[in-house]
């Protein structure tokens, strides 16, 4: 099998298998280090290695391949016990993990061993890497108060220039402290096989999410940081949104996993804000809300910065039990362009692959550039779904967003591009095979659908595809486009569905 290294740092690495399957390997593999046996049965197409020693080459080999790396080197590495962390689940951590946090020497690597450790929030620095060892958890303190509230914006001292510091579903917001943050951070790596758990089962987060003055924290949130990378870990529990990346670049998340309940409330897997360059490769998501959503600020941000989430790519992840898999918007102000989806695996996901927009998220409000291929999908109740009606938001539901009339084309109109779903296999779907609705005034340019099949599960449920006021409900059925200017459609088989294979006005 041939693999190519997608990151190495100084104690880890990930490599990806080099194929067009989604997310697991053909068949099963082992892996050898050194000629010694470090991997057995590896089944998924993305795999890493831990504990390695810095500066250090290594042979990997896999049957007959065999491929040469060499760990980055490190300035030094200091273990978080000797700044008097305890781990024991009990004693508060926080003081001593921070302070070895701030102590770590440039370059070096802080070094969090075996046990759990009580922490409230944790602030990252530059240039520096974080291991958490196999068996290493960060267990969240269950305190609300624990958690220092940062202001949403405020005006530089001496330019009067805006600063954010915290955001609530695409506008600056007061909130509560992110359990791990970073603000203008550079060259930060976070590895190991160990767990960053916020606990927000035993606390009061989930409770009232909706009605609170300051908003709850995210599990990870990087504000204008650059080139940062979480390698291995899991991250579970998050009070809200799991990882933030906000108006940051060359962000990278390697064989890590994101867990929440199902009914846990906004627990999306990861929202990239505004971001340049993110990287999502060989991560398993199982969450609460959606599991990656790609936004870019609602209108005030859009306007103001006219930054688009770009160049991001997904790759070889699995998304299971969450709302969308991969999901644009609804917050998309800024636009986001050039977008690759490719061999991702989609289990029990309400739906696929989802764009969401409305009126009044603005001209900038541009997506284009979009691709998602070598997609497998099971038990998505609805696999493709683009919607330029969606209704969320206090003014969601007024007649400037649901009329279906043809409105004046202005600052406020979004525009959704082309895309392109090609090389697909969906079983057991149940609404529909697609549902696309764009707006009478600003039509979707272009959907292209090129060598997929749907299969449509035999005892389906009825829903509604798209979350839009007065939605049609829907069962087995095919294909349906509205206000789309150009469809075209290759090779698309469609069976079981009830009605026409292709509904289009």
């Amino acid at each position: 099998m041939k693999i190519r290294q997608v990151y190495v740092s100084s104690v880890s690495v990930c490599f990806e298998l080099l194929n067009d399957t989604a997310y697991y390997a053909p068949e099963s593999f082992d892996v050898l280090l050194d000629g010694k046996k470090v991997l057995e049965d590896v089944k998924t197409n993305v795999f890493s290695l831990f504990d390695l020693a810095p500066s250090t080459e290594y042979l990997v080999q896999i049957g007959e391949d065999e491929y040469r790396f060499s760990t980055l080197a490190e300035s030094a590495c200091i273990s978080a016990r000797d700044f008097g962390t305890v781990g024991d689940g009990v004693t508060n951590d926080t003081v001593a993990l921070q302070s070895a946090i701030f102590a770590c020497p440039l370059y070096g690597r802080v070094r969090v061993e075996s046990g759990v450790y009580y922490t409230g929030p944790l602030v990252l620095k530059s240039d520096m890497t974080l291991e958490l060892c196999e068996g290493a958890t960060l267990l969240g303190d269950t305190d609300e108060e624990h958690y220092p509230v940062w202001p949403g914006e405020i005006a530089d001292a001496e330019t009067g220039e805006a600063r954010q510091f915290s955001s609530w579903e695409g506008e600056p917001h007061k909130c509560r402290q992110s359990f791990i943050s970073g603000h203008y951070l550079k060259n930060v790596s976070v590895v190991g096989r160990g767990v960053i758990d916020a606990n927000a089962q035993n606390s009061t987060w989930w409770q009232n999410p909706k009605g609170r003055e300051i908003a709850r924290p995210k599990l990870v949130f990087l504000n204008r940081c650059e080139n940062i990378t979480f390698h291995g870990v899991t991250g579970q529990n998050s009070p809200a949104w799991n990882l933030h990346p906000f108006f940051s670049k060359d962000i990278s998340f390697y064989d890590i996993a994101i867990k929440a309940p199902k009914n846990s409330p906004n627990t999306d897997g990861s929202d990239p804000e505004s971001c340049t360059r993110v990287n999502y490769i060989g991560v398993r998501f199982s969450v609460g809300d959606d599991a990656i959503a790609i936004k870019s600020g609602k209108m005030y941000m859009g306007m103001k910065y006219r930054t688009p989430a770009s160049f991001h790519v997904i790759r070889n992840c699995l998304m299971e039990y969450a709302h969308g898999g991969v999901v644009l918007g609804s917050e998309m102000s800024g636009g986001v362009k050039d977008l690759s989806v490719s061999q991702c695996y989609f289990l029990h996901t309400d739906r696929g692959l989802r764009i969401k927009t409305r009126r009044g998220r603005g001209k900038y409000a541009v997506i284009d550039g979009v691709e998602f291929s070598n997609i497998r999908m099971d038990n998505v109740l609805t696999p493709i779904v683009i919607n330029m009606f969606y209704y969320c938001d206090p003014d969601g539901k007024t007649e400037y967003v649901w009329s279906k009339e043809k409105l004046p084309v202005d600052d406020r109109t979004p525009y959704l591009g082309s895309f392109y779903f090609h090389d697909m296999v969906c079983t057991d779907c149940e609404w529909a095979a697609a549902y696309c609705y764009g707006l009478p005034e600003m039509p979707v340019k272009e959907v292209t659908i090129k060598n997929v099949t749907f299969t449509m599960k035999e005892d389906a449920s009825k829903g509604a595809c798209a979350m839009m006021t007065n939605a049609e409900e829907c069962c087995k059925r095919g294909l349906i486009f509205h206000n789309v200017e150009t469809v075209n459609i290759e090779n698309v088989i469609v069976e079981g569905q009830e009605g026409p294979e292709v509904v289009r006005d």
